[in-house]
């Protein structure tokens, strides 16, 4: 047997350890005669397939995960689109909102409010510090739209570690979800005798804002090459942080306040505001493509309506005025190509009093009253685009949908929302509505669609094409921050990655099956955004041209 020693540090010393080991095979006599590794995939497959609902079958793999890693990597990845909405959106939502009755056994880190001034000993007791490369942590008030989940949020740490394990490659004992136990607000949990998490309603904003600090000031020093991604405290963002970061999923109201908390002291990337922006670029950007093709105008005149204007929805306008200046536009021509509605209508300054963060895109050049109907705001706006995300399911009538198509020869409509109960508009009737010209992207999956003998597929932008190959790039180049260019970055790779195949079937983003590919891709083109930006700190990559990295990134990628 051969043992490999890597060196590591430790208090400013320089250690050996043991590389991990590959669990050596049962002896002869503790399995049955003919065990073959490849039947054993297709009875494990078999398995899953028998359960007839999907928490069920969630339930089988979150089994599979922890007594067969392996098994449970390879499933994923030979059939990725098949165990991706199993355990990540949409059935991660309902795994969450029942996580103290599905409970089996202990998975991942807990500190709770009651931790405070304590919270270096809670993190200490983790049995693999040195090895912890990536940490999400949720404290659960914000989850997929589905209000505050309390320690059932656990879940969506969970869920997403497993993307990118399977997604990228970042070994499974690197990774560590965690829960901060803040308390919740919603009383039908503070009255189930089976809830796990502590009984009280959520703390108040300062004591919250001085266990954050004590928390990522710990973490920092515990896990001094962890990335984390962070979904904290009643926003929807997450907080991707490398070394001493965090990538945190907060309220509204929160998620752009710890953001810019944060931001100039620890690296931190949201993943909320900023990764959800990634994706639905890149998606935009194929989709626009498409559209001035059918239309004959230019790039530079869409106009992009957003229905939703919370941390998300915002965060993702943000992200596509990138498209208007990587056509050379000026940063204010691109902001007046957005226009936001929310629960009062279209945003604009003569409303009165707006929250902070909607004011950037507020419009100055409407002086009449409320505009409350989204019909008449699409009729005012006449937009190329329609996004939504708002939670508001089926908020994409039949009305809006002609409208749309009315419109624009192929509008792009992308209901955003998750989970698919939450979604704008189905496929089916956007389809349908459009004459099948529709060029759409959802949160979560919908089925292919049969249209006049042609089969036309959906996109999903998931936040999964993005941040598995964007932590890994992180994590290799051992990056200070996660800049602006680095998601920049991380979007257009997403963009450049189709195929001609792909192409020729009208996508708008790859398939899903070739996530590691994709990650490869995507790491590649982030890496060199961190070198330009100066933030890297692994010179050796410094060197390496295209082909040696991607060689490099796909070496480092554990295979199950």
């Amino acid at each position: 047997m051969t043992i490999v020693l890597t060196p590591y540090w430790s208090n400013g010393v320089q250690k050996l350890k043991v590389a991990p080991q590959p669990a050596p095979p049962p002896k002869r006599g503790l399995v049955p005669p003919v065990l073959d590794s490849d039947i054993h995939t297709l009875r494990c497959l078999a398995q899953l397939r028998s359960k007839t609902s999907d928490l069920e079958k969630y339930i089988y793999l979150s089994h599979l995960k922890t007594d067969d890693p392996s098994m449970f990597y390879k499933l994923c990845l030979d059939h990725m689109p098949e165990i991706t909405p199993l355990i990540y959106t949409p059935t991660v939502g309902d795994a969450c909102q029942q996580f103290s009755h599905i409970y089996r056994r202990p998975e991942g880190l807990y500190v709770s409010i009651q931790d405070k001034g304590k919270i270096r000993a809670v993190i200490n007791n983790w049995p693999k510090i040195d090895e912890a490369r990536i940490s999400v942590v949720t404290d659960g008030s914000r989850i997929l739209g589905l209000g505050d989940l309390g320690v059932n949020g656990m879940g969506i740490s969970i869920g997403k570690l497993s993307l990118y394990v399977a997604g990228a490659g970042i070994h499974p004992e690197s990774t560590i979800p965690i829960c901060l136990d803040l308390g919740t607000n919603t009383q039908r949990y503070l009255d189930d005798p089976l809830y796990m998490g502590i009984r009280r309603k959520r703390v108040s904003d300062p004591e919250m804002a001085e266990f954050m600090d004590e928390f990522m000031q710990e973490m920092s020093i515990a896990f001094p090459k962890l990335m984390i991604q962070f979904e904290v405290s009643g926003v929807a963002p997450f907080c991707l942080i490398y070394l001493n970061g965090i990538l945190q999923d907060f309220s509204t109201d929160n998620a752009f306040k710890y953001l810019e908390r944060y931001r100039k002291k620890y690296p931190v990337f949201n993943d909320d505001i900023q990764g959800t922006g990634a994706v639905v670029l890149s998606g935009f950007l194929n989709a626009a493509k498409l559209s001035s093709a059918a239309s004959g105008l230019p790039l530079t005149d869409h106009r992009i309506l957003f229905f939703g204007a919370g941390s998300a929805g915002v965060g993702v306008a943000s992200q596509l005025m990138s498209f208007f200046t990587l056509l050379g536009m000026t940063e204010e021509q691109a902001r007046r190509k957005i226009y936001l509605v929310d629960s009062q209508g279209l945003v604009y300054d003569g409303r009165g009093q707006l929250a902070e963060h909607k004011k950037f895109f507020s419009r100055d050049d409407y002086q009449g009253p409320p505009m409350t109907n989204l019909l008449d705001i699409i009729d005012y706006v006449r937009p190329t685009a329609l996004l939504g995300l708002s939670t508001i399911t089926g908020a994409f009538t039949s009305e809006v949908l002609d409208a749309m198509a009315a419109n624009n020869p192929r509008p792009i409509i992308f209901p955003l929302s998750n989970p698919v109960k939450l979604a704008e508009c189905s496929f089916a009737d956007a389809v349908v509505r459009t004459q099948g010209s529709v060029l759409f992207a959802s949160g979560s999956p919908f089925p292919e669609q049969q249209h006049e003998g042609k089969t036309l597929y959906p996109g999903q932008g998931n936040n999964m094409y993005i941040f598995p190959g964007l932590g890994l790039a992180a994590i290799l180049a051992r990056v200070s921050e996660v800049t602006d260019s680095m998601v920049e970055a991380s979007s257009l790779g997403l963009a450049h990655s189709l195929t001609e195949e792909e192409h020729a079937l009208g996508l708008i983003y790859p398939q899903i099956g070739r996530i590691r590919e994709i990650s490869a891709h995507i790491a590649k083109e982030v890496i060199h955004a961190a070198q330009k930006a100066g933030v890297d700190r692994s010179p050796d990559l410094r060197t390496k041209n295209d082909a040696e990295l991607l060689d490099f990134i796909n070496s480092k990628m554990w295979k199950p």
